[in-house]
């Protein structure tokens, strides 16, 4: 059942065990009346922006702490799901395409794994990560076809809206090019999901809270907001040895957050307020491995500034 908060005269509607902003889990619910979760798969592929150096905080291909890309599609998905269902049972299910770059590849293969998940049981959508730069023509047909069939979600990740942030990150493409790729995936229907990395080297307060106004106005469906931290083995640790550039502190991360929430449509879904590092790949932040005191953290901090998701937005 969804609990409301009250807000002022009104009640904050997209809340379930009073959170001020708009949880993953309440909008599964709304959606599918039921618990949902995302089972992360491996098809192998890789990146377009490996052939320049790859984004500085990479460290190789991302792959899922559960996800084993060694197995084919249906064995590697009823494993990861056999794991979260121990936490969840009788959910429902999503098929999430994590790992690397999951439209830069062969699509007539990327075809096969789908057809063979579409027919599992209890299986309610698929989730693909991909990049802005890798949407040819031939795959939005296939995906506007998709999403006829089942729900679909596209995750894109953009990290900042600042042209100059994304070629210090030697991200591979600019905001033009992301705005196209969200124009392009709204006006077939799907739900799109974008990325951003809070902490980024030289940006600003100011930066972070530009990235998810412009991404308020682009009127994507969800958002995850990582924390950047810098893994051992990349380029951006190499760059922290030599510069010691400033990282962001928790009260710092909590203080964005806030206010960065404020400035998003109630409407849309936050599906991910920090992240998941490997603790053994770990340089800074130590903080960031407490996970649920960082989410704790930002729930305290909106009950005490008594601020919700969206009051900052200007209609």
């Amino acid at each position: 059942m969804i609990k409301y908060v009250i807000r002022g005269d009104n009640m904050f509607k997209n809340t379930i065990d009073n959170k001020r902003y708009y949880t993953l889990n309440c909008f599964f619910r709304g959606k599918f009346g039921s618990k949902v979760f995302k089972v992360p798969l491996d098809i192998g592929n890789s990146c377009p922006n490996y052939a320049s150096g790859g984004c500085i905080y990479c460290s190789g291909r991302s792959v899922s702490n559960i996800s084993d890309g060694s197995l084919d599609i249906v064995s590697q998905f009823n494993k990861a799901k056999e794991i979260m269902e121990r936490k969840w049972p009788n959910s429902l299910y999503i098929a999430y395409f994590q790992s690397g770059t999951n439209t830069y590849g062969d699509i007539n293969k990327f075809k096969s794994y789908v057809d063979k998940l579409l027919v599992i049981n209890k299986l309610v959508g698929i989730s693909i990560a991909t990049r802005p730069d890798a949407l040819s023509d031939e795959w939005l047909d296939y995906l506007s076809k998709l999403n006829k069939e089942i729900f679909l979600t596209v995750e894109l990740g953009l990290q900042s809206s600042n042209d100059e942030t994304l070629k210090y990150i030697n991200r591979g493409h600019d905001v033009g090019c992301f705005t196209e790729a969200v124009k392009k995936l709204k006006e077939r229907g799907i739900f799109t999901v974008a990325h951003i990395i809070n902490g980024l080297p030289n940006e600003s307060r100011d930066d972070m809270i530009n990235t998810v106004k412009y991404l308020n106005k682009l009127r994507i469906d969800g958002i995850k907001i990582h924390m950047l931290y810098i893994p051992k083995n990349t380029k951006l640790a190499s760059i922290y040895k030599c510069e010691k550039f400033h990282v962001l502190s928790r009260d710092e991360y909590v203080d964005i957050v806030c206010n960065q929430l404020r400035y998003l449509n109630e409407n849309i879904v936050i599906e991910r307020i920090t992240g998941d590092p490997i603790e053994s790949e770990l340089i800074e932040p130590k903080w960031l491995v407490k996970k649920f005191c960082v989410l704790n953290e930002i729930d305290k901090e909106m009950v005490k500034r008594d601020i919700y998701q969206g009051d900052l937005v200007k209609d």
